[in-house]
């Protein structure tokens, strides 16, 4: 497998499973649950209605987004913050930005509590993200409760009654 996440082939890995999992591979375009034009694993840019796709492209479709969602996250998180964030963790998170959006998420409460250093608040952000235009779906619902799963799986070792602060701050 190529290594597509800068955290190395086992995040790569999981991401392409967790994320791809969750949105499922659909290789002709589609309106999805708010009406945007839909195709592959959940990709919207550009796409229109009729548009239909391999699925070895749509592989490679999301591979690309996926590395760019990554890099998008990276900036919206403070620097020493976004290295020392377990991979299990960052995975759960990259689930929900690649499902929201990133200026969605760069305006969100989850991304302030990671940049204060409040990861375990960060990752009991997620379920919060279960509404599409407007109105709750048990579906997202779903989806984010298994991302803060996720997230919380990475912080094991890690006592609970103590806030995880990045380089010991």
């Amino acid at each position: 497998m190529r290594r597509i996440l800068k955290r190395g082939a086992a995040a790569t890995a999981l991401a392409l499973s967790f994320i791809g999992g969750n949105e499922g591979l659909k290789t002709e375009a589609y309106l999805d649950i708010v009406g945007v034009p839909t195709v592959c694993f959940g990709e919207t840019r550009g796409v229109e209605i009729g548009d239909s796709y391999t699925p070895a492209e749509c592989r490679a479709m999301f591979a690309d987004r996926l590395a760019g969602f990554e890099a998008g996250l990276d900036r919206l998180i403070a620097g020493p913050v976004e290295a020392l964030i377990p991979a299990r963790s960052y995975v759960g998170i990259l689930d929900w930005a690649y499902n929201v959006g990133l200026g969605a998420a760069a305006r969100s409460t989850l991304i302030r509590k990671l940049n204060a250093g409040d990861l375990r608040g960060a990752c009991d952000e997620l379920p919060r993200w279960r509404f599409a235009g407007g109105k709750g779906v048990r579906g997202l619902l779903i989806r984010r409760n298994k991302a803060r799963q996720l997230c919380h799986e990475g912080l094991d070792g890690v006592p609970a009654e103590v806030p995880f602060r990045w380089g010991g701050a």
